[in-house]
């Protein structure tokens, strides 16, 4: 098993993030490669060694050519670029959960609606770079588990579009909601909403406690050089025996019963879940009083999304009351591998029970970019990802 960790003694950034993936081990030439898909001119990614306080690790930076010529983007801009580009299905929604979260806060910082957000740093090049850059470095990792210690906002007061604000700035306030913080180490931003919405997007479990070896640690450079090594260090833990647990997980279940709203709603909101990092959500039949027929929409999360969730179940239906629960989730072992047939790569995730594989699941988009471009079913494709894993 592997554990992506984050160590934020000193917060994070967008930038900060992106070094310490390419120092852990993210090719930075495939990175540059893979951010080439969305198709967009005027930015450049730098990568070099740099020290904070004697630390060595890596700086990435996003260069943007003519910065005076820069567009402010709203949130569908954003998301036309990111789905018209050739990344991977995976990449596409992890960036878009990031860039969602960040765009949910700013809508209710300022009491507007969510696509009239005016991004104003994230909807720049050098933060989309950072978004869509995270979202590669994870897929390129392929660890098991996300894990972070509570993260360091900072102190003091910054500087944004709309002013002189308190840290944490608004944006980063919500977006860390329900997480475990620190503040006060230093007298500047040490978090950024980029920062908060990776972390909040991505990191499956909050704890301070190391539970496997340490296998490898890295540290990625920040712009500012402070009197705290303005550094964030990650480490890649990693169990080499056989995998025989089941990993147990705290998650929370919000369900509402719903007999007023129209049916063609539903798919939105379960759509508007999903990207906003539902762990699964599902709708069930019910009949309530006077043999009313309704709908039970039920929401299995992180503990850290449930306030983002409940956001979606109010203002996108009917529903006038959310009952929540703790729940725990048993989990097999699982990971990813790459089968390489005659169309082309297809990732499959496999699952194990007490060190013995059990199942093996071809990606289903992958399969269906192939079936499409080959002219094939499917069940052709996956038939034939199944018998290269048996043969």
């Amino acid at each position: 098993m592997k554990i992506l960790y984050y160590d934020c003694f000193a917060g994070i950034s967008g930038d900060m993030n992106l070094g310490a993936l390419v120092d852990l081990g993210v090719d930075a030439e495939y990175l540059k490669q893979e951010l080439a898909k969305l198709n967009i001119e005027g930015f450049h990614l730098e990568i070099k060694q740099d020290q904070r306080r004697g630390i060595t690790g890596t700086k990435a930076d996003v260069i943007v050519e003519n910065p005076d010529n820069e567009k402010h983007r709203h949130l569908r801009h954003v998301e036309e670029i990111v789905n018209g580009s050739t990344l991977s299905g995976t990449v596409k929604s992890n960036s878009l959960k990031i860039f969602r979260l960040i765009a949910e806060a700013e809508a209710k910082v300022h009491n507007i609606d969510i696509q009239k957000v005016h991004f104003h740093e994230v909807g720049a090049l050098d933060s989309i770079a950072d978004i869509v850059g995270a979202a590669i470095c994870f897929d390129y990792l392929k660890v098991d588990k996300v894990m972070a210690s509570p993260i360091q906002l900072g102190g003091g007061t910054v500087k944004c579009a709309h002013g002189i604000m308190p840290v944490p700035a608004p944006a980063t306030a919500l977006i860390v909601e329900g997480l475990p913080v620190k503040t006060g180490l230093v007298n500047h931003e040490a978090t950024t909403p980029t920062g908060a919405a990776i972390l909040a997007a991505m990191v499956d479990e909050f704890s301070s406690q190391l539970e496997l070896p340490i296998v490898k640690t890295a540290y990625g450079i920040g712009n500012r050089d402070a009197e705290v090594a303005n550094v964030l260090r990650v480490y890649l833990l990693e169990d080499q025996a056989a995998p025989t647990d089941v990993e147990t997980v705290e998650a929370v279940m919000l369900e509402s019963n719903i007999d007023d709203m129209n049916p063609e709603h539903y798919d939105f909101i379960l759509n508007e879940l999903f990207e906003a990092g539902a762990s699964d959500a599902w709708l069930t039949p019910v009949i309530m009083k006077k043999s009313r027929p309704a709908v039970t929409l039920s929401v299995l999360c992180q503990p850290g999304l449930v306030e983002a969730m409940k956001t979606i179940i109010f203002m996108h239906s009917t529903s006038l009351g959310i009952r929540e629960s703790r729940v725990k989730k048993h989990m097999l072992f699982r990971k990813e591998i790459e089968v390489e047939i005659s169309l082309g790569t297809v990732r499959v995730k496999q699952s194990y029970y007490q060190g013995r594989l059990l199942k093996s699941k071809p990606e289903t988009d992958d399969c269906k970019r192939l079936a499409r471009e080959n002219g094939m079913t499917m069940r052709e494709v996956e038939r034939m990802v199944i018998n290269q894993l048996e043969g």
